[in-house]
């Protein structure tokens, strides 16, 4: 039966605004050893699946720094420390970014984005009947563009590599998984 390691230390190393990295000492609960670890920890992330009533998804363009190339995503981003809760850090990240609000906010999943190495968890957050009501509020390091996009061509952007961020990916499963829910007979 696998078993949890049990922290012997743990040391800040660096911390870098958006996330800090530390070393755990750690022993295996099989061999009795003694290993490092090496751990990010930064705050949980949001991701915004905002639909319209005409079943389009608010989608947005942006470029990332890390892949250098511009890429079709959906609304999120960083938890705040004032948010007191997913749903409502999924929403303001929503109208910052696109200008858009809905309603009936509902966590429809959450994941690790890499549990070997990142303490944080990322949340997908349905918001139904988005409409455009304010204008949008871009952090200085932020240029976004707003599509959007036939929740039907979904599907052919992920495949076509359109769509290439992983946590986007994700939060289109939980979203797909959450539509047929909904379409089935209970």
């Amino acid at each position: 039966m696998i078993q949890k390691w049990p922290v012997l230390s743990s040391k800040q190393l660096a911390d870098f605004r958006i996330f800090t990295v530390r070393t755990d000492v750690k022993r295996s609960p099989r061999t009795g050893a003694e290993h490092d670890f090496f751990v990010l920890d930064t705050r949980s992330w949001v991701n915004v699946i905002a639909v319209t009533p005409d079943d389009k998804l608010v989608m947005v363009e942006q470029y990332r720094h890390g892949s250098d190339t511009i890429e079709l995503e959906i609304p999120g981003g960083v938890m705040d420390a004032e948010d007191p809760s997913p749903v409502l850090g999924g929403q303001r990240e929503l109208r910052e970014e696109t200008g858009y609000e809905g309603d009936r906010a509902e966590i429809i999943g959450q994941i690790f984005p890499n549990p070997a190495i990142m303490s944080n968890t990322c949340h997908t957050l349905l918001v139904r009947n988005c409409r455009l009501t304010h204008p949008v509020e871009f952090d200085s390091c932020e240029d976004i563009r707003t599509h959007l996009v036939p929740v039907a061509e979904l599907p052919e952007l992920v495949a076509s590599g359109k769509i290439q961020h992983a946590l986007v990916v994700v939060a289109l499963y939980h979203y797909d998984l959450w539509r047929r829910k909904q379409a089935s007979p209970h």
